[in-house]
């Protein structure tokens, strides 16, 4: 019998289900990944003191990575919100004293209502401790911006030069993702020598919740499974956007987008993808 991949996600668990750990963990296992978490912080309003992020100890954090190594092993990993300059330190030493080598790093630090999930002494330990550790980072618009000194992105070709910047960072490809641009919904990778555009159709809907958790554990996945970046990419792009396709909410708020879409309803709509 063939097992599926080990894949393990450093992040933030959502109570709502939508996004962070939840919105993993569902992405590994509708592409068939044998997901594993640890968890960086609890995120969810208490209805008295309003606090929004509850922090877990380094020691949790510890344990929890060594009980995914050793007890069961990784073959590829992902980090999404650390939210403090400690976490973030811990987290680079435990990846690098590991022999995982496919690592994901969504720098978390802007939320979908622009909720801030990053601390402000934590910009350097992500630049300096984490980034350079990454097969690929994926940044949204505001995040790049962040990581750029607070540059303006507004247009593609925006998100070309920035990718380019970013790759001084160390990681081995840039991904910038440009939902939040006017127009077609359209990402640009950078793996050091060519600029590659992802383009869908922008898909009106506000039900986008955990949509930059999803699209980086499906990239995390694939790469996982033996894909090329670029391949892993182009699916991720096509599972994320017809997740999005799909969205909904159980209230009032904000929802989630639909993890099973891809395999109750198929593709949505295919990845237009040009070099240069």
């Amino acid at each position: 019998m063939e097992y599926p991949k080990r894949v393990l996600t450093i992040a933030g668990s959502a109570a709502g289900g939508s996004a962070g750990i939840q919105a993993d963990l569902k992405t590994f296992q509708e592409l068939d990944a044998y997901g594993m978490s640890i968890i960086t912080a609890m995120v969810g309003r208490h209805p008295k003191t309003q606090k929004n992020v509850h922090l877990v100890g380094e020691e949790a954090i510890e344990a929890q990575f060594a009980t995914a190594v050793h007890q069961v092993g990784v073959d590829g990993l992902k980090t999404g919100m650390l939210f403090t300059k400690e976490t973030i330190e811990l987290v680079a030493g435990l990846i690098a004293s590991s022999e995982v080598e496919t690592v994901v790093v969504d720098p978390v630090m802007i939320g979908k209502m622009n909720s801030k999930l990053l601390k402000e002494d934590a910009m350097e330990a992500l630049k300096l401790k984490l980034i350079p550790l990454a097969t690929i980072i994926t940044p949204n618009v505001p995040e790049a911006s962040q990581l750029l000194g607070g540059r303006t992105l507004t247009t593609v070709e925006d998100l070309k030069q920035a990718a380019v910047d970013l790759y001084q960072l160390g990681a081995k490809n840039i991904l910038v993702k440009g939902g939040r641009l006017e127009g077609p919904a359209i990402d640009v990778l950078y793996d050091g020598q060519h600029v590659t555009t992802f383009k869908a159709p922008r898909i009106n809907t506000i039900h986008t919740s955990g949509a930059g958790c999803t699209y980086s554990a499906a990239i995390t996945a694939f790469l996982t499974k033996g894909l090329e970046v670029k391949e892993a990419v182009r699916f991720s792009k096509s599972f994320v956007t017809t997740a999005i396709e799909h969205g909904f909410s159980y209230t009032e708020v904000v929802g989630p987008t639909y993890h099973a879409a891809e395999r109750k309803y198929g593709e949505a709509h295919k990845i237009i993808v040009n070099e240069g």
